[in-house]
Parts: C-alpha cells; structure tokens; sequence
C-alpha cells in the first residue's frame, strides 16, 4: 500500500514541534489574530527566537500571515489564513479525542 502524499506533506507541517499548537492558539484568538508579544508571553515553553521560526515556517506554508503596523510604534501580529483556519477546524477531531484517550500528568 502507497503512503497518501498529501496526508504525508500534512503530517511533516504538524509533526513539527510547536506547529499544531500554534494554529490551535491562533485559532482560539478573536480574529485569529495575536500580537508576537501576547504568544511569547502565553506560549511560555517556546523561546522567542523559536516561535519567530515556527510562524515564518508557518507562512511559509500558507497558514499563518504577519502583518506589520506602524502605530505609533512598530506592532507585530500575526494571523490564520483561510487555509490556517481550515487546518484548525479539521484538528477539532484531534482535539476531541485527545482529551478523551490521553491522561496529562499532573505537576
């Protein structure tokens, strides 16, 4: 049996660390949009440096989109793309089942 290429393009996105939490955490923004302060500071396992990589990676694929104000001074926000949003209402179904099969340590 052949590897569907698509689900395997899908997987190397979301297998990434970080990935899927992003899109779920813009996705849970009103607007599907958050400054790159706001995810820094509620992100709090990704450093800086790491979380700016992961949203270019993510724009890259066309699912996360950075827009620059000027205002009066420079704001940085980034938001879901159609496509980001479609990604994210499919993983709803993850979610779900995730919270019903996987037991979290509590620490």
């Amino acid at each position: 049996m052949k590897i569907c290429p698509y689900l395997e393009s899908s997987f190397e996105i979301l297998g990434r660390r970080w990935n899927g939490l992003i899109v779920h955490y813009l996705f849970n923004c009103p607007n599907y949009c958050a400054h790159f302060s706001d995810m820094r500071k509620d992100l709090t396992d990704i450093t800086p440096r790491a979380l700016s990589l992961k949203l270019t990676e993510l724009a890259e694929h066309g699912l996360v989109e950075k827009k620059t104000t000027v205002d009066p001074s420079v704001q940085i926000s980034y938001h879901l793309s159609v496509s980001g949003q479609e990604l994210a209402e499919a993983l709803k179904p993850v979610h779900a089942w995730a919270k019903q099969h996987i037991t979290l340590e509590k620490g």
